[in-house]
């Protein structure tokens, strides 16, 4: 694995999330750590900036909600820890909030190049804005990647595991546009008669536009995933 990934310099959409382990502002923290859970894996390019001042705001605003989804935040730069903790006393002193997720200090950058958040057609020290979601098997499930100067939408990051989630609990997938608690598209028909039988489902029941794609609400145990927005 380690090989590939120093081969391709990325990692890919449904493969295992490279391991790590690193010290955080809230101590040493692995991979391993997160098992069973799911994971929002962060990079940012630098502490004391002021888009990602934002953006560590935003995200601990938002992580009531992720925790209800089973799911945890991780923060990364290549900046020291002291610099994390004082960064993160300084957002304290402005803001009375207190980040509740650690930050990774990845000082050599061995954990941002394994996962690919340098860019050196941008900066050869910098981590780009990445955004990985990792699910509860330890499976990379979206990879977002922003530049330098535009910050996240964290409530689209929040929207994107619940629709993971929904999506897996009920064997489904979203639409475009989907929001929690909506209708999700089931799976196309596989044989002729199964056709015929979603053709006459959709007549009955208006759920669909063809035979290829019609809906249905969530199971009542996926549609809680998205009950406390």
């Amino acid at each position: 694995m380690d090989y590939e990934l120093m081969m391709n310099d990325t990692v890919k959409i449904g493969q295992h999330a490279p391991d790590f382990s690193a010290e955080t502002t809230y101590g040493p923290v692995s991979l391993e750590d997160y098992k069973g859970k799911w994971l929002v894996l962060f990079s940012h390019p630098g502490d004391f900036t002021p888009v990602c001042t934002t953006e560590m705001i935003a995200f601990a605003k938002s992580n009531p909600y992720f925790e209800k989804l089973n799911t945890s935040l991780l923060g990364l730069s290549i900046d020291s820890n002291s610099s994390h903790l004082a960064w993160m006393h300084d957002i304290y002193c402005m803001t009375g909030i207190v980040l509740p997720f650690p930050i990774i200090a990845d000082r050599n950058g061995l954990i941002a190049r394994k996962y690919g958040m340098i860019s050196n057609d941008i900066s050869n020290v910098k981590t780009v804005r990445n955004v990985f979601i990792i699910d509860d098997k330890g499976i990379i499930r979206v990879i977002l990647v922003y530049p330098l100067n535009i910050g996240r939408f964290v409530p689209e990051i929040l929207r994107i595991v619940q629709a993971l989630q929904t999506a897996d609990c009920s064997n489904s997938s979203t639409p475009a546009n989907w929001l929690p608690g909506q209708p999700v598209i089931i799976p196309p028909p596989s044989t002729y008669p199964l056709l015929q039988e979603r053709l006459n489902s959709i007549k009955q029941n208006n759920n669909g536009m063809n035979w290829y794609l019609s809906f249905q609400e969530p199971e009542q145990n996926c549609k809680k995933i998205g009950d406390f927005i």
